[in-house]
């Protein structure tokens, strides 16, 4: 675990250091936290003005684990107010927790310890750019697919980010 969280940081790190880009929402790089299903650490960095790279490290902590997101977004305008954009994009996340109960065919239930999960990720979502607090607030819509099996599912969230 310790390797996997040293790697994600490093890729983080990396993001940072790649552009120094001003975005149209007036701000490079945020940092923050994300309240949802899956809380967790959100940092988004612009690589062009209408494109950013957002890393989510997240847990379900029912289930004991962590989930490293990474996604590309694109950003516009929205409703022609300044500061305020809608964005998209596409990625994929890496996983694992400690188990889960299943039932077979029989149902009977059965036990899967240190289950792990890759898989393809969307986000849809609405931010707000508040630039006398340096502050971001927002909401988005997450969907995403394990290719090794357990299926697909949604996630929605808030987020606060500090900008500079």
């Amino acid at each position: 675990m310790k390797k996997f969280f040293c790697a994600a940081v490093m890729c983080f790190a990396l993001v940072l250091a790649a552009s120094t880009t001003q975005a149209q929402s007036g701000y490079s790089t945020g940092i923050g936290i994300r309240g949802g299903v899956a809380s967790g650490l959100t940092i988004k960095h612009f690589i062009k003005s209408d494109a950013a790279i957002e890393g989510i490290i997240s847990s379900r902590f029912k289930y004991r684990g962590t989930v490293i997101t990474v996604l590309y977004e694109k950003h516009a305008q929205a409703f022609n107010t300044s500061g305020l954009l809608w964005y998209y994009g596409l990625g994929g996340h890496i996983g694992f927790h400690d188990g889960r109960y299943y039932y077979d065919k029989h149902h009977k239930y059965y036990y899967d310890d240190h289950v792990w999960g890759v898989g393809v990720d969307g986000i849809l979502g609405l931010e707000y750019f508040i630039k006398d607090i340096p502050f971001t607030i927002g909401a988005d819509i997450k969907p995403y697919i394990n290719l090794n099996g357990g299926g697909g599912y949604w996630d929605s969230a808030l987020h606060v980010r500090f900008v500079f």
